[in-house]
């Protein structure tokens, strides 16, 4: 009896499948990488929707990867589907049990193949059938799951004030998003912020409108009116756009609006006791004053930061337009049919083309790479020194090094994300910060179980399929290894006397 087989070539050899364990074949899609991922990884993908492990078939048998030979993948049929990168694939062809040698083919296996048996492709060319099983088994340990999951806190994430009934950061602090507009830095409380998201390429003008209101934009699965944050303030709108533009997604009296600010500054955990409410001489102003709720005085009274309120920013007659132009009052950013949805917020950063996400309740602050680093002798690579944060040690962790990924050319946009864990609190240099991402816990799909190390790292992925994106979810306690931490709890009492 004739079986059917998939032929295909990696790495100038022709190898094969049985048909009967693919799904399909597909061109290579865009792959979002998994760091520290397990040889033969190239990392995770979209796939109508569903996110799938990539595996090069190059690197499972231990031939040099080249991604620019790769075209193909074949998508495999299975509870826990893989897809397989190929140079190309070839043919489908029906062979006799009788063609299938074994012995031969064991003797003619290269260093790391894997193989089933061989037989000739009547082209005088052999084709070895691949022991994909084997072969995936051995490189990491891919097991079936559901579709979605509902996400769950980390292990070892610190648990935010706000859900202990405080304000979100270490007791009388809370946590801002800073943007600076027309030069100047303002700022909202994190918990009215739902995301931060890129200028919109497409955006429907209002007729008539006033020069604040900048347009509608389509936002997940409805229409965002888009408003300009110069406009609100009472400054000159900006006649030209700049790439460093972003926009802050907030509700405003249950209407999901965009707020275009000039560029993102930071988020930082201000004192409380530093926030001070707005002069009643300028509340009771008419002008951008009567939108400012409050000034918080940081690096002793250096940086003034002019904190927005959220209700105060529109005129009546504006709310009134905003609640029923564009289904900008659906309710679909925070509760889905049936009851409301546990929201989750991440902070997005960039390494390289990749984007990875940390929980928001991890997440101390974000800040410019201090000038000065001080560098501890004998300690391990990725580990970039400590500075002197406000009077804390930090141990600054360069993720490029801990990542094995190369240092980075072009440093102006790196930033360093500050996060805490039970245990340690550390801060992250980073490519740059792109966003904060707001989505329910039950979108977030489990990350595959690719191996045991890797599963502990990256807890979850948020598949962002309109946009073609894929984001890996990190968990805060996992960016260091075990002997790493210890390392980091070893050095950290001679750090706090080689700095203060």
């Amino acid at each position: 009896m004739a079986e059917r087989f998939l032929t295909f070539r990696a790495d100038g050899e022709l190898y094969a499948l049985p048909a009967s364990q693919v799904a399909e074949v597909i061109r290579l899609p865009a792959v979002a990488r998994v760091p520290q991922a397990p040889k033969g990884l190239l990392g995770l993908a979209n796939l109508r929707g569903s996110v799938l492990p990539v595996a090069s078939v190059r690197g499972l048998v231990g031939a040099e990867e080249a991604a620019e030979a790769m075209a193909q993948a074949i998508v495999l049929d299975g509870a826990a589907p893989v897809a397989l990168a190929v140079d190309g694939v070839e043919t489908l062809v029906a062979v006799e049990a009788g063609q299938i040698e074994t012995r031969q083919a064991e003797l003619a296996a290269r260093p790391g193949e894997q193989l089933k048996g061989a037989f000739a492709d009547g082209k005088n060319a052999i084709a070895k059938i691949l022991d994909i099983d084997g072969l995936i088994g051995a490189a990491f340990a891919q097991e079936a799951r559901p579709r979605r999951a509902p996400a769950v806190r980390p292990s070892g994430a610190a648990v935010p004030d706000r859900e202990r009934g405080g304000l979100a950061g270490d007791g009388d602090r809370q946590m801002l998003l800073s943007f600076d507009v027309a030069g100047q830095e303002y700022a909202l409380g994190l918990d009215a912020v739902q995301e931060i998201v890129d200028t919109p390429a497409t955006l429907a003008a209002i007729p008539a409108s006033e020069a604040l209101v900048l347009g509608v934009t389509p936002f997940r699965d409805t229409l965002l009116p888009l408003l300009s944050l110069r406009g609100l303030l009472g400054f000159t709108n900006r006649t030209e756009r700049s790439h460093r533009e972003k926009v802050v997604v907030t509700k405003v009296g249950g209407a999901l609006v965009g707020l275009l600010a000039d560029r993102m500054r930071s988020i930082f955990a201000a004192d409380a006791g530093l926030i001070e409410k707005i002069p009643p001489v300028l509340s009771a102003r008419a002008g951008g004053e009567a939108k400012i709720s409050a000034i918080y005085r940081g690096e002793n009274g250096r940086r003034l930061v002019s904190v927005l309120a959220t209700e105060q920013l529109f005129r009546e007659d504006i709310m009134q337009r905003l609640k029923t132009s564009g289904g900008s009052t659906d309710e679909r950013g925070g509760e889905a049919p049936g009851g409301p949805r546990e929201q989750r917020q991440f902070l997005v950063f960039r390494l390289g083309e990749d984007e990875f996400g940390l929980p928001i309740e991890a997440v101390d602050e974000v800040a410019r790479v201090p000038d000065q680093i001080t560098r501890l002798p004998r300690t391990p690579k990725f580990l970039e020194g400590v500075v002197n944060l406000r009077g804390e040690v930090l141990p600054v962790v360069d993720q490029r090094r801990r990542f094995d990924m190369p240092a980075l050319d072009e440093r102006a946009a790196r930033r360093l994300v500050v996060v805490r864990t039970e245990r340690h609190k550390a801060g992250l240099i980073v490519d740059s910060v792109s966003e904060v991402l707001r989505c329910p816990a039950d979108d977030i799909e489990p990350a595959p179980k690719l191996s045991n190390e890797t599963v502990k790292l990256v807890h979850g992925v948020v598949n962002l399929e309109q946009a073609g994106r894929i984001v890996l979810l990190l968990d805060p306690a996992e960016l260091l290894t075990r002997a790493e931490r210890g390392l980091l709890d070893t050095f950290r009492a001679k750090a706090e006397r080689a700095v203060l």
